[in-house]
């Protein structure tokens, strides 16, 4: 291996094992027991939480819904489901009737909005003891049941073209309700602002980290002697 300038050569070596001493030390378990990474996205999960409870503005929405009746099969495909299926309906005072491979369902088109949103909120809230209680299943599994159950009724709804409530089911009770209270189930909610230092060190670390990647890269190519120039233009 050529190298042409030692002095820039050597500093671009040093940058890129100090960098990777760096990376190294933020895979331990030293920040809380867990890894710097892992701490980050808890951190920011935690932020992000406190902005996306959609839950009450939804609740207030579905009850336009209200008194509105539907009648559907579901789980045609899910066997696995049918029983968490069934005892979410079951629970929530829905009338149910086997037909063959799935369930047949019909009630209060708002109730079953009101119950699933209901759940979410309580999953949002952490308080998995209170679905335990009320379903005997672990948390997460039943918001999963609901989030399949809604798909089904919401499928079962296009093909009766009955369009309306379908749409609202698949981009507000499941996307701002169910989803929200499932993927946020467990984070403690912290506000941005109680959490200032450590967000503006982790963004002003993250601009300088890459940098210093880049300038270890640069120095190396200085002390090899390779340098960018721009090509010259071609005579006619």
């Amino acid at each position: 291996m050529l190298i042409r300038d030692k002095k820039h050569f050597f500093m671009g070596l040093g940058l890129l094992a100090a960098f990777f001493c760096v990376l190294a030390f933020m895979f331990t378990p030293s920040f809380g027991g867990i890894n710097a990474f892992r701490a980050s996205d808890n951190m920011f999960n935690s932020i992000s939480k406190g902005s996306t409870y959609y839950i009450p503005e939804v609740m207030r929405e579905a009850r336009q819904f209200k008194g509105q009746q539907f009648d559907v099969k579901i789980f045609t495909d899910k066997p696995a489901l049918t029983l968490a299926g069934m005892r979410l309906l079951t629970i929530n005072g829905f009338n149910l009737e086997p037909s063959g491979a799935g369930i047949h369902v019909r009630g209060d088109m708002g109730r079953l909005m009101g119950a699933a949103l209901r759940d979410a909120d309580t999953m949002f809230k952490n308080d998995g003891d209170a679905m335990k209680r009320r379903y005997g299943m672990a948390p997460k599994k039943a918001m999963y049941a609901w989030w399949m159950l809604l798909k089904d009724v919401k499928l079962a709804l296009d093909q009766q073209k009955n369009f309306k409530p379908a749409t609202f089911i698949d981009k507000r009770i499941i996307a701002r309700g169910v989803e929200v209270g499932y993927n946020y189930f467990g984070i403690e909610g912290r506000k941005a602002v109680d959490e200032w230092g450590m967000i503006t060190f982790a963004l002003i670390f993250y601009v300088v980290y890459t940098m210093w990647f880049g300038y270890s890269i640069f120095f190396l190519f200085e002390g090899l002697g390779l340098q960018m120039t721009a090509s010259k233009k071609k005579e006619m």
